[in-house]
């Protein structure tokens, strides 16, 4: 118990996170949770488990056909912690028990949120839990009265509730078998509406929906909400309008669909690259130019504090704001008339070089183990890295070592490459003495 009192934050969120996968593996092993009444081979259960804690969606057998109604409610319970994070659910069960939240507790629930500060962390995870029960009830209710249309009430309010936890936790998991995903309701308003709702809400982060829903009182946002919801409208258009044009005359994608639907499937994708890994069109078919650009989607990913992965939209907006305040000659980042520190500007870098560096990394790596193309190999790491879920084919049938790998990756992306580093490195020591300013040439 000492030892693990002198943990750090990090430290524990990475045991805590790998203690969860753990279990969920084991559960998973169970021949109680695989149709055919066998144990699911270990580094299959392994790869289920760290998918579903990290929220990614990333699957070697089909979660609609291969596994029970236990196995898939063992998914959708890893989705729902891993998603709120562990340290929320226990934060929550102390509350219904009325355990003091110590000054510990807060520690780690500040760098489980990734928040600047403590104050007010309690309130904010009850909100995070109010406002997760609420939005996946009400999108379980929509989906379950559509879904009543194509199969019975009770199972289609078991997909109903399945469909949004995932949906909003950015899990990408789905129970319509053949790794169909969605593409059966391309077509579908209310589906692709739901589906779309759930996943921008959920990778918006719940500092954004706190202040969105106290907008009406407050008449105020914060400039991390300004940053998160300019640049998570303009990726959204941006991506919805590249895909559209890449893909409207791809037979194989959008070529057959009618207005409606290519519409509704260019946004669906663009909203789904970065966060989500569910699809109403098939991955793989469509063109390489519209496959490197949501590369580029899920590599900036989804929001601080939210469920999904990526470097995030605001260390994105710093980079873009970064060097356009080069361009123009200006020594100080300015975004809605604040001025960033030079802090976050040094943090939004190195998050984003190590990201580089480690997709890069493992992409060279799984192209020595792996028989694919380049781009699908650098397709599934950044899927995995960015806890997306999306693929072109070859989770399905990668090696035993190329699995391994990518549960790391899903590890790394869920918990972020800085967390981990923190979490393995040394700790930080004070600066005793600054060296003398060096200049050197650039560009």
């Amino acid at each position: 118990m000492s030892k693990w009192l002198k943990l750090s934050p990090p430290q524990i969120l990475v045991l805590g996170f790998a203690a969860i996968i753990l279990a969920g593996m084991l559960l998973l092993m169970t021949p109680l949770a695989n149709v055919s009444g066998e144990p699911l081979p270990l580094i299959d259960a392994l790869f289920t488990a760290t998918s579903a804690t990290c929220v990614t969606g990333l699957v070697v057998r089909d979660t609609g056909t291969h596994f029970t109604v236990f196995g898939q409610i063992v998914i959708m319970t890893l989705i729902q912690i891993g998603g709120l994070g562990f340290m929320t659910m226990a934060t929550l069960f102390s509350l219904v028990l009325k355990r003091r939240i110590s000054l510990r507790d807060r520690l780690l629930l500040q760098e489980a949120m990734n928040q600047n500060t403590m104050e007010g962390i309690v309130r904010l995870i009850r909100k995070v839990f109010m406002y997760s029960m609420i939005i996946e009830a009400a999108a379980a209710v929509l989906f379950t009265l559509r879904w009543a249309f194509d199969m019975p009430l009770g199972r289609a309010a078991y997909y109903g509730i399945f469909h949004a936890i995932s949906l909003f936790n950015n899990a990408g998991f789905d129970l319509f078998g053949e790794f169909r995903s969605l593409t059966g309701y391309v077509n579908d308003p209310l589906v692709n509406f739901v589906s779309i709702f759930l996943i921008v809400s959920g990778g918006l982060g719940f500092i954004v929906l706190s202040e969105l829903v106290d907008f009406r009182r407050s008449r105020k946002l914060s400039l991390h909400s300004k940053v998160v919801l300019s640049m998570t409208g303009s990726l959204i258009i941006i991506g919805a309008a590249v895909i559209f044009i890449f893909e409207f005359t791809n037979v194989k994608t959008m070529g057959s669909l009618d207005w409606g639907g290519k519409i509704w499937s260019s946004f669906f994708q663009s909203v789904t690259s970065r966060t989500a890994g569910a699809n109403s069109v098939d991955i793989g078919a469509l063109r390489q130019a519209s496959q490197f650009f949501i590369i580029i989607l899920m590599f900036i990913g989804a929001s601080p504090g939210s469920t999904g992965g990526g470097i995030k939209t605001t260390t994105f907006t710093i980079l873009v704001g970064a060097v356009i305040s080069m361009i123009r000659g200006r020594n100080d980042l300015v975004m809605f008339r604040y001025r960033l520190a030079q802090e976050r500007i040094f943090k939004a870098v190195t998050i984003t070089m190590l990201a580089l560096f480690l997709v890069i990394a493992v992409a060279m790596v799984l192209s020595t183990t792996e028989d694919a193309s380049f781009l699908s190999i650098l397709f599934e790491t950044t899927s995995a890295f960015a806890t997306v879920g999306l693929s072109m084919g070859l989770t399905m049938d990668l090696t035993d070592i190329g699995k391994v790998i990518l549960c790391f990756m899903m590890f790394t992306g869920r918990l972020g490459p800085l967390t981990l580093a923190f979490a393995l490195g040394p700790k930080k020591g004070k600066e005793l003495y600054r060296h003398p300013e060096g200049k050197m040439i650039i560009g």
